[in-house]
């Protein structure tokens, strides 16, 4: 019997071993990093409190992982908002205020997030929108880097926002299989079956639920508008409120209702495409984690998946997001899913720059130089693990530099350090930010403590 242990423990080992995926076969194995990216997207999904929308696949991820609760761009705008979370520092240190500034003509230097997994090892593939569309970071990519569509540091030919057609709605046929955003899911699983065997750095980008609002016509026909309701603050045309700085609200929205009124029945009927829009992303979600469970990649693969800026769909009359410093212009949806993660919900005052810290620590790679972001690997462990950074956002309007700070209980903006115009909303009493409390004495002392948080932000001139 003592001869026959030693030879029935080396067949169930042998039996294991060929049972086990591929990835449990190499414990020293580096995690894969699974990057969704979703352009225009509020944190207005099934997950996040809302009963009318339908995103299964999205809120079946948030039911796996950690949802931040309180997660914010560094500005209402792609480019900027991207160079700030793909380099780690905030748009005041990047310089990039505008779609149209390319961030290496002025720092060479920086690392940006897949320059660095790719200089550890890792395969880094690129597919849809990361980068603004047409100032990628191309070499940074093993594959599907974006050739710069410029030279010099500005792209002076790049088009300004039209007029015509821009609140239309596009029906698609059958799945949507025609448009940018199902290709760019192809492609990812593409990219997962080719790399399943070598650490990979995916990042999927989304262009939907940008404007104009796009989804296959089944989606579309999921909601009613009658459902729908308008925002408390819903206006024809956009304009600030009374007691409310004039530049909190530029006069003209920049991607719906361009230089027109929107009626509310036309309102509702924008607000249905846009849902039926996020849920075909939310449909190309799932089509690439199902391949990613199918491979057996979750068990080695964090899955990150993030808005790059709110959206307004009507609040102060407004339909886009450029220089919103408003909770909906600037908060986003943000899910980390890691193999050893338990469900839960964070409620910690994040940022989108936290991102690339984050996923450095998780991976186990150097930390590399310059980073502005906190790790986000803490709260991950723990969900009641101190925090104590706010979230901050700049715009720049009128020549004038907005900035804004978030904490738990506080929005606070000011324009031109305050000569503009600030605002001051109690989140705890006011979360559509109804009431502007920066002029009121009684907050006096809040106000000063949150210009306090806001000079500590990060700021080369």
């Amino acid at each position: 019997m003592k001869r026959l242990f030693p030879l029935l423990l080396l067949l169930l080992m042998s039996f294991t071993l060929i049972d086990a995926p591929s990835h449990a076969r190499q414990p020293n194995r580096k995690l894969n990093v699974l990057f969704i990216a979703v352009d225009d997207l509020r944190p207005e999904l099934g997950a996040y409190g809302n009963a009318l929308i339908q995103t299964p696949n999205i809120d079946k991820l948030a039911a796996q992982g950690t949802r931040f609760e309180l997660a914010y761009c560094q500005y209402p705008l792609c480019n900027p908002s991207r160079t700030s979370l793909f380099t780690g520092r905030h748009p005041t240190t990047t310089g990039v205020l505008d779609n149209r500034t390319w961030f290496r003509a002025a720092h060479p230097d920086f690392i940006t997030m897949p320059q660095h997994f790719k200089a550890n090892g890792y395969k880094v593939l690129r597919t849809g929108k990361q980068f603004h569309g047409g100032i990628d970071d191309t070499e940074a990519w093993t594959e599907g880097g974006e050739t710069r569509q410029f030279t010099g540091a500005v792209n002076t030919t790049a088009p300004g926002q039209v007029a015509a057609n821009s609140d239309r709605i596009v029906t698609l046929e059958g799945n949507g299989e025609s448009h940018g955003d199902y290709k760019s899911a192809t492609r990812a699983i593409e990219y997962l079956e080719k790399y399943k065997d070598q650490p990979f750095f995916l990042a999927l980008g989304f262009a939907k639920p940008h404007s104009p609002p796009t989804a296959p016509k089944r989606m579309i026909e999921m909601y009613d508008t009658a459902k729908i309701k308008l925002p408390p603050d819903f206006a024809p045309r956009p304009k600030a409120p009374p007691g409310f700085p004039e530049i909190s609200v530029p006069p003209r929205s920049s991607d719906l209702f361009i230089g027109r009124d929107a009626s509310e029945t036309e309102a509702r009927e924008v607000i249905r495409a846009y849902m039926a829009s996020t849920t075909f992303t939310d449909y190309n979600v799932g089509r690439v984690i199902e391949a990613l469970d199918r491979l057996k990649l979750r068990d080695n693969t964090v899955i990150v998946f993030w808005g790059d800026h709110g959206y307004h769909l009507g609040e102060k009359g407004k339909w886009s997001k450029h220089n919103s410093l408003f909770e909906i212009g600037t908060r986003v949806p943000l899910i980390f899913v890691t193999p050893k993660g338990k469900p839960q919900v964070a409620r910690q005052t994040v940022q989108l720059l936290d991102m690339y810290p984050t996923l450095v620590e998780l991976c186990g790679l150097p930390m590399p130089a310059g980073q502005q972001g906190h790790s986000l690997a803490p709260v991950l462990r723990n969900v009641k693990a101190q925090w104590n950074h706010p979230a901050y956002t700049v715009t720049f309007f009128q020549n004038k530099l907005g900035k804004a700070v978030r904490t738990d209980r506080w929005r606070y903006a000011e324009w031109d350090d305050g000569k503009a115009g600030a605002m001051l909303f109690d989140h705890t009493k006011d979360p559509h930010e109804l009431k502007n409390l920066a002029d009121n004495p009684a907050y006096a002392k809040t106000v000063a403590e949150m210009k306090k948080l806001i000079q500590q932000m990060p700021y080369e001139k």
